[in-house]
């Protein structure tokens, strides 16, 4: 039988176990899930090489947490990308917009140190040749001096320790006004009664400031007496009682010498006074000396008469005496103002020293805006004069004059409604002198007109003020006023006034290397930076395309400024003062500079000269140009620019008046002079650099006369005695140098003064 060899599995098929046996593959396979729990039917060697298997063989690790982990992290990463992306994109945009920009730095005066002499005492009065001022300071007269000087004083041993206190000094009365030809006047003719003139004291406190711009001596100014509050204001309700016809505020604190005003006098009981009654018959007993008194005219526009008002024509007569021109103070408030005693010593003072004491040579009016047009005022006597008589205190009453809004768009109709900043053309903010205007024109009689405010304060005696102010300005010549009324005029750099009108002509003829805008070098001709520039020389009309106005009664140069001696306009009436510089607007950044109606401004602006704070002396030709240019020829200008603006366009005479303006801080005077006068050519204005564009008229905010300083305020509050930032008050004028003692200083504003009364029983 041949030899048979076995056939061979397929290897893919099975496997020989190790004792010799032939593991078929496919059944194992098969029969493993059935077997793996039947332990019985299991080899121990297969079992054995089943646990080797198991032992030797490596799972794969669980990977569902790694994914989770992985994802999380990506979407953290993505949405941390998407968060800056759009923080980035977020900043650039604000940067762009400008809402972003880190704050400015503090301005530089802010680190000047604070003057302290302001506060000296009535009991440390020493004169003005005595006095050694605590500014300005010509040994310390730059930034780096200045700042060196407070750090020193502040580690110095105070000077104040070894003060030996004194007795308040005997004080004297002041009266500016000449008598001469004055019939007394009286608040009560049948009880000849009167207002005590004011008391002042010799000297100023010891180390008070002089003033930084401005100057008494140019005007014949007396600076070397002071007052303190009772001096000033007790003749006016100040430190007596109600119950006695007084304010009951200042009663208490240091009262020493507070009764000197009086001079043994009754105090005035103003509960029974009527001012304009009393100022009625004082003008009526003064009239011979006067000029005549004009045809007034009747309100033609409400009584509908047939035709107007005739003027009288006016005749040339010989007078063997100067006669006087009559002057109104017009006092600009509104309806609803609420009047606090405080608010009466000033109104009081205004109608006793300009008008009772100067024999009638003022006339006080209030100018009342009725806010609300749709008030019948004009409909009948009865209300006018009822809502007239509410809107004034009674004391005053009979002294005031309504107007609305509404008023002035009838007598001023047809002017173009630009609505400038939002802002009607005919409301008070944009157009203060259309009231005014039509007020001069209604009042013939008097020759000027000065526009005052309720937030004005003075110190000293208001006739002195307004007198030497006006005298002054009348002596000024034409010849480079316009020039000299656009810089302030700062003595410790300038020096007297007459070396101030030689620098002012060197750089009127010669010019400075000053650039009018940041642009002005792009046309390369460096030549152009350092140029004269032509004084102005009689009228500046306006020379856009269809511009008219009336210039037949405009003043002429009587020859060229080469030939004038400074003669021209010597003794010559001023048609305004005002009390700041007037300045060009032109190229400035003053917010309203382009506040102009009814001229051509497709080629440029017409001659513009603005001076801030309304306060001013206008004449009756200037204001009655005025009126006739805006309701025949549709011109009109912003408040504070339109009076100055007419007068340059006419040709009449304007002056700045350079009173006495203090600082409360050390500034170096060299650095507040390039600050102030940094305009075209040393000028105030006509460049982007002017002190009066907006983003520099902060500088203003420590001076004594400006429209939003702080520094009046609160000189004003210690000056009657009350803390301010926790300085001051009674216990340190009694323990200390006494009241404050200030002399004459012109403060604005002055707003809401909150007096301190006395306790009465029942209250």
């Amino acid at each position: 039988m041949p030899f048979r060899i076995p056939k061979r599995k397929d290897k893919g098929a099975g496997y020989t176990a190790l004792d010799g046996r032939w593991v078929d593959g496919d059944k194992e396979r098969l029969s493993d899930d059935d077997d793996a729990s039947e332990s019985g039917n299991a080899t121990p060697m297969l079992r054995r090489a089943s646990g080797a298997r198991e032992a030797t063989s490596y799972p794969l690790p669980r990977r569902r947490f790694t994914r989770y982990f992985t994802l999380i992290i990506v979407l953290i990463l993505l949405g941390l990308g998407l968060t800056l992306a759009r923080l980035s994109a977020l900043s650039e945009a604000s940067l762009r917009s400008g809402l972003s920009k880190p704050p400015p730095p503090p301005p530089t005066w802010e680190s000047f140190p604070f003057l302290k002499r302001y506060h000296g005492g009535i009991r440390t009065l020493v004169s003005r040749a005595e006095n050694k001022p605590e500014f300005p300071d010509p040994e310390n007269n730059t930034l780096e001096s200045t700042v060196q000087k407070d750090q020193e004083k502040q580690t110095a041993p105070s000077e104040d320790k070894g003060f030996q206190k004194r007795h308040v000094p005997q004080g004297q009365t002041f009266n500016p006004v000449k008598q001469d030809g004055i019939i007394e006047c009286f608040l009560n003719e049948e009880k000849k009664s009167n207002v005590p003139q004011l008391l002042a004291y010799s000297g100023v406190p010891k180390g008070f400031p002089d003033p930084v711009m401005g100057s008494y001596d140019i005007f014949g100014l007396n600076g070397d007496v002071c007052f303190d509050r009772f001096g000033r204001l007790g003749p006016y309700g100040l430190g007596y009682s109600k119950r006695w016809g007084g304010s009951g505020a200042g009663m208490d604190g240091e009262r020493e010498g507070a009764d000197q005003v009086w001079g043994g006098k009754t105090e005035i009981d103003y509960r029974e006074v009527n001012w304009a009654q009393a100022q009625q018959k004082c003008a009526q007993k003064n009239k011979n000396r006067f000029k005549p008194l004009p045809k007034a005219r009747n309100h033609f526009f409400t009584d509908m008469p047939v035709g107007g008002p005739e003027d009288k024509p006016k005749r040339e007569e010989k007078q063997e005496k100067k006669l006087l021109a009559r002057q109104a103070v017009v006092i600009r408030t509104w309806q609803d103002f609420q009047y606090d005693d405080e608010d009466m010593f000033y109104l009081r003072a205004l109608v006793n020293e300009l008008s009772l004491q100067s024999g009638g040579e003022y006339t006080v009016h209030f100018l009342v805006h009725v806010k609300d047009n749709d008030l019948p005022i004009w409909s009948d006597d009865f209300t006018y004069q009822r809502v007239l008589n509410d809107s004034l205190p009674l004391e005053f009453r009979g002294m005031g004059t309504l107007w609305s809004e509404r008023q002035m768009s009838l007598i001023y109709g047809g002017i173009a409604e630009t609505n400038y900043r939002g802002l009607p053309i005919h409301g008070a903010y944009r157009s203060t002198n259309m009231p005014l205007s039509y007020f001069a024109h209604m009042h013939p009689e008097y020759d000027f007109f000065w526009h005052w405010e309720m937030d004005i304060r003075y110190t000293g005696h208001f006739y002195h003020l307004f007198d030497k102010v006006g005298k002054w300005s009348d002596q000024q010549p034409r010849k480079g006023l316009w020039e000299r009324n656009g810089r302030f005029y700062i003595p410790s750099e300038h020096g007297s006034w007459d070396d101030f009108k030689h620098m002012v002509r060197v750089q009127t003829e010669h010019g400075t290397a000053h650039k009018s805008g940041m642009y002005e070098k792009i046309s390369g001709n460096d030549n152009t930076q350092v140029r004269s520039q032509p004084p102005i020389w009689g009228p500046q009309p306006p020379t856009g395309e269809g511009d008219r106005t009336e210039t037949e009664n405009d003043p002429q140069p009587p020859t060229t400024p080469d030939k004038d001696n400074y003669s021209w306009g010597v003794g010559e009436q001023a048609d305004f003062i005002t009390f700041n510089p007037l300045f060009d607007p032109h190229a400035t950044n003053w917010i309203l500079a382009e506040d102009v109606t009814g001229y051509n401004t497709s080629a440029g602006f017409p001659p513009r000269r603005t001076a801030i704070i309304t306060a001013s002396r206008l004449s009756h030709r200037l204001l009655e140009t005025m009126h006739r240019e805006t309701a025949l020829m549709r011109h009109s200008m912003f408040s504070e620019m339109w009076p100055g603006s007419c007068a340059l366009h006419h040709g009449l005479k304007a002056v700045y008046a350079p009173h006495p303006v203090y600082i409360d801080r050390r500034w170096p005077t060299s650095y507040l002079a390039a600050v102030f006068n940094n305009g075209l050519h040393g000028a105030s204005g006509g460049a982007r650099t002017s002190v009066f564009s907006d983003e520099r008229q902060h500088n203003f905010l420590g001076t004594s006369w400006y429209y939003h300083a702080g520094f009046p305020g609160n000189l004003w509050k210690r000056w009657l005695g009350y803390k301010v930032d926790g300085d001051g008050g009674e216990m340190e004028e009694v323990e200390g140098e006494g009241r404050m003692c200030l002399p004459g200083m012109l403060l604005h504003p002055v707003k809401h003064v909150d007096l301190i009364y006395e306790h009465r029983e029942g209250e």
